[in-house]
This record gives structure tokens, sequence and C-alpha cells, in this order.
């Protein structure tokens, strides 16, 4: 597939520096790294070298994909190896958390969210706050690997019964359990290029 028919060109993938329990979910990591990859795609990510965070890097490097890693001064030794960093395509280093996540919103067309801890819940969450909000109109996929995001979305549904998500049709975030078919169903409910006017000034207020 060219890279003209595809256009989602980079997809953010939040998930956890830890491996989990379930091997599933680093293997999930790696599949997904791999169709990002092969469909061209450049994968932006929060620089881990461990867990789940690595299987993803690894699985687009594996098919000679380009990876971008945005990471905090604080958590390099933390979440990642300087060994496995220096094998990254490009490595940002910010200053702070807060400079991390808008960085890796402004470089991303897609959002997706593989098991993960709090950090990966404050992530996604964040994403569909603003989008909730009217200031991004990109799509978000739950990676529901195992069943993993069934409590959050019983907990979105729930908030909604209760009154305190007025707009739920502006946070519809794809729920999808396969791995495999996560790149094929951002590119069939994508409906046109992100529209970008503004998005700087949006990104300053945030």
């Amino acid at each position: 597939m060219s890279s003209e028919n595809v256009p989602i060109r980079s997809i953010c993938v939040y998930c956890g520096s830890q491996p989990g329990r379930d091997t599933a979910f680093v293997d999930a990591g790696r599949t997904l790294g791999r169709a990002i990859a092969r469909n061209r795609m450049h994968l932006v990510y929060g620089g881990g070298t461990k867990g789940v965070m690595g299987a993803v890097a690894s699985g687009v490097l594996s098919e000679g994909g380009r990876v971008t890693g945005i990471i905090p001064q604080f958590l390099m030794d933390m979440e990642a190896t300087r060994h496995s960093l220096g094998q990254l395509s490009e490595l940002i280093v910010t200053p702070d958390m807060h400079e991390r996540k808008h960085k890796m919103f402004e470089r991303a067309d897609a959002f997706v969210t593989l098991p993960g801890g709090i950090g990966t819940l404050e992530e996604i969450v964040e994403i569909m706050t603003w989008a909730q909000l009217g200031r991004h109109r990109k799509p978000i996929v739950l990676a529901n690997i195992g069943g993993f995001w069934n409590p959050l979305t019983k907990l979105l549904t729930h908030m909604a019964e209760m009154g305190f998500i007025h707009t739920a049709h502006l946070v519809q975030p794809m729920l999808i359990d396969d791995p495999e078919e996560i790149v094929p169903a951002l590119q069939a409910h994508w409906a046109g290029k992100v529209d970008r006017e503004g998005e700087s000034d949006i990104i300053s207020r945030l």
C-alpha cells in the first residue's frame, strides 16, 4: 500500500512500561507494532523500551518502521535502557510529563491504548476529555486484549447514564479485541484528513 493512500500517517500508542501478568499483552504490542510498520505508518510512543512499550517499538523496528520515542528525563532509567533508546529512529527528551503528552498529541493522527497502569489510563482519559471538549477529532482505539478495558467502558457507560457525559458522541473509542484488526479499523473509520487548522493554538491552551 502506498503511503499516499494511507490518511493516518502516525499512531500514538499508550501502554504499560511493565509486561503485565498475561503474555498476551506483550504479544499484542509486538503484533500492533508490526502492523503499523507494514502499513507504512509511524509510531509515536512514550519512549520506554521495557514491557508492553518495548514490545510495540520492537515490533515496528523489526519491520523496518519508524519510531519516535518521547520520554521525560526523569523516566529514562525507569522505563528504558539507554542502549535500546539508541535504536529508536528519533528520541525526544522532555523536561516533564506535560510537555511529553503535548508532543505526543501534536505528532499523532490517531491514538491506540494497549493494557497498562495508572499512567496509561491518565493519558487516554485526557485524550478522550479533549475530544469531548471539541479539541480534536482524531480516532481513539482501546485495544481490549483479554477484556482488559471492559471495566473502563462500563464506567463510561455509567457516567453517561448518570448524566455526566453530555457529549458522548464525541467520546466514542473503538473497542477492538484483536490487535491484528486495529490498523484496518482505523483506516476504515477515518473520515478524511485530520483538520489541523488552529491546532497549535488549541495545544497551547490545553
